[in-house]
């Protein structure tokens, strides 16, 4: 077996800008603004970095020939190696994982990842169906009209109401108790997007976009940038003292065999599955319910949030609602999800978000997240998924001190 990368990378800086509809800043801005936190975080200098990786953007006029130019040119670095990488919604966590890579072989001491995405200029929101994706992966793949991300999420909650037998009613309780816990945490959070608390009878009774998810069950789009910098574990000591450490990381990407056979049961993504269990061997972990701490997943609809729990062994199959009904999840519960806000109330800037997710447990870790902190959490998990349920890319990354 591969012996991975535990505990041969660490992350001794970070920066985030706010995350929303920042349309008094261009992505270079957005990019200048996280390096410059993410080095003085770190305590080093612009000429200390020996490659780069960039993440996204997805769908902005940023890309210079799909090159990473935007980054090297808008942070004047040194002629070094700079990377550009898209993974759909987990390029972010792609940008990570070519620089911890990188580390981990020896190529290089101190490596960055940052990702952006400036979505807001492009007009990019409301209901966006894909047939504008006419090729996707191969030259004869082409996916259907009229088909849209909040379409494809609500028949994952309604084939998980059916086979769990929640009714109705019920089932949007438990998706306006997701929600309502994303907006709490979100209003503690200075650089979220969305810093209104929100009922669950608001949510409950809100429009509806695709049934049962209503306006306030779908995350938005926004604008924003997140760095890291990265180095080898046995010297992130000589740059602070609370260096936070790489447990894991792993990438899978569907084979597409959920939508050609008709066993997939429509009530969970097998992408973090598989994703999940790998990252788990390679970090030693044994029980993710009792040993993980904390995590920021992808919760691009409430649903997506519910199952990836079940996904990720946080709660057994067909039993979230008695966790998302119990408070578990909650801030101040066993094992809290979203402290920051997540997508929902954080914000989703595609290229950016799984540094974003990252920025969150790397704050929580050393216990600088101030009035949404976690007490002596251990372990924080990040799960990033780009793509609908039957046709993913998911990361999943684990860190701990």
């Amino acid at each position: 077996m591969p012996e991975g990368i535990k505990d041969k990378v660490a992350i001794i800086g970070m920066g985030c800008t706010r995350f929303g509809e920042l349309w008094n800043q261009s992505p270079e801005d957005l990019m200048i603004d996280a390096f410059k936190e993410a080095i003085e975080d770190a305590g080093i200098e612009k000429k200390d970095i020996q490659a780069a990786w960039q993440g996204g953007p997805e769908f902005t006029s940023v890309n210079i020939g799909d090159s990473a130019l935007p980054l090297s040119q808008a942070l004047k670095l040194p002629f070094i190696p700079v990377t550009k990488v898209e993974n759909m919604c987990a390029s972010g966590s792609e940008a990570i994982r070519g620089a911890c890579y990188a580390i981990a072989s020896g190529a290089c001491d101190i490596a960055m990842a940052l990702g952006i995405e400036k979505l807001k200029d492009t007009g990019y929101g409301g209901l966006p169906e894909f047939s504008h994706w006419a090729v996707i992966g191969t030259k004869h793949r082409i996916i259907a009209a009229n088909q849209t991300a909040p379409g494809m999420y609500a028949m994952l909650a309604t084939r998980y109401f059916n086979r769990y037998g929640i009714g109705p009613e019920e089932g949007k309780r438990m998706l306006a108790t997701v929600s309502a816990k994303s907006h709490h945490n979100g209003a503690l959070n200075p650089k979220a997007h969305l810093r209104r608390e929100v009922t669950v009878e608001q949510i409950m009774n809100a429009p509806i976009v695709a049934w049962p998810l209503g306006l306030f069950d779908c995350c938005g789009v926004s604008d924003g940038a997140a760095a890291a910098i990265l180095c080898r574990a046995d010297m992130a000591k000589d740059f602070r003292p609370d260096p936070v450490y790489v447990k894991a990381l792993q990438i899978a990407a569907t084979s597409g065999e959920e939508e050609m056979f008709n066993d997939f049961d429509y009530t969970h993504v097998e992408c973090t599955t598989r994703a999940g269990a790998r990252a788990y061997e390679e970090a030693g972990i044994k029980n993710p319910r009792d040993e993980i701490s904390m995590a920021e997943v992808h919760d691009c609809f409430s649903i997506t949030e519910a199952v990836t729990m079940e996904d990720l062994q946080f709660s057994p199959r067909g039993k979230v609602k008695d966790d998302i009904m119990g408070g578990r999840f909650n801030l101040d519960g066993a094992q809290p999800i979203q402290p920051d806000g997540g997508l929902k109330c954080f914000g989703h800037p595609v290229g950016a978000s799984g540094i974003r997710m990252v920025y969150e447990m790397y704050l929580q870790l050393q216990g600088r997240a101030d009035k949404r902190q976690i007490k002596d959490p251990k372990y924080g998990l990040t799960h990033n998924l780009g793509g609908i349920p039957y046709r993913a890319i998911v990361s999943v990354i684990i860190v701990g001190l």
